[in-house]
């Protein structure tokens, strides 16, 4: 059965597979629950600072970020900043975050050290959600630990399912061993194209794979979705209309619906 949240649930968007839309989903999703009236911090835990930059901060203008929370143990609330998009909050990230890694190797409880700076600020939100790097370093580890469950996005395109076992395993490592309540809060179709065949391939595959556990939303491939990002915004600011925001306004409906059950 799923829990029920009181207080801010966290989601982690993750797939070591470069590429496949964990970024755009992160930050378009973030902006569609916060149009939708829910309070959402965006934690960008990648080195590439993408979450970060496609929500219209300037990296090099950042004092605090994620590294400084994980290295220095900076107070969370001291490195959250405010953003353009109506409800939604970001803890940046700074390519410093590359060193954290080997900085974290001697500290006590490494793999927990996203979840200690998350509980701080956790009930300050009804959403946080972590947009992971395309691997599954001590960070990737660090944002499964922290989370109550995992978004996994799957591009509609060849190999889709390729590396999908690994991650897998691994989330079945860290239920074992450091979160038994994590849970997949569902795949993700992306990048979706109507006129492949190959698209319709894939989502049929994944589909029959992992069944009720595949979101009903698909997130198809869409010019202005691509072109938001460079504008250091949301689809949804960027082109309301669009197929993009239409997209990810139903995936927030959806995830809004699966977690007051």
């Amino acid at each position: 059965m799923k829990r029920r949240f009181t207080m801010g649930k966290i989601i982690a968007l993750a797939n070591q597979k470069g590429g496949v839309g964990k970024t755009t989903t992160t930050i378009n999703l973030a902006a569609s629950l916060g149009s939708l009236e829910k309070k959402v911090l965006v934690v960008d835990a990648d080195p590439q600072a993408n979450a970060t930059s496609g929500m219209g901060i300037e990296v090099r203008d950042v004092e605090y970020s994620l590294y400084e929370c994980i290295v220095d143990q900076i107070d969370t609330k001291q490195a959250i900043l405010p953003t353009d998009v109506e409800g939604v909050y970001l803890l940046p990230s700074h390519i410093d975050l590359v060193g954290a890694e080997i900085e974290m190797l001697d500290l006590p409880e490494r793999e927990k050290m996203l979840k200690k700076i998350l509980e701080q600020v956790r009930n300050d939100f009804d959403f946080i959600l972590i947009d992971c790097s395309p691997s599954l370093g001590l960070i990737t580890v660090n944002s499964l630990t922290a989370a109550d469950s995992v978004i996994i996005p799957v591009q509609c395109e060849y190999f889709a399912l390729e590396g999908l076992g690994k991650l897998l395993n691994t989330i079945k490592i860290i239920q074992g061993r450091l979160n038994p309540e994590l849970e997949i809060e569902g795949f993700l179709l992306t990048m979706y194209d109507s006129r492949l065949r190959l698209s319709n391939q894939v989502v049929e595959e994944v589909r029959t794979h992992f069944q009720d556990m595949v979101f009903d939303t698909i997130i198809q491939r869409n010019i202005r979705l691509s072109e938001a990002p460079s504008y250091g915004t949301p689809v949804l600011y960027y082109d309301a209309n669009s197929k993009g925001a239409i997209n990810h306004l139903n995936l927030a409906q959806e995830v809004i619906a699966k977690n007051s059950k």
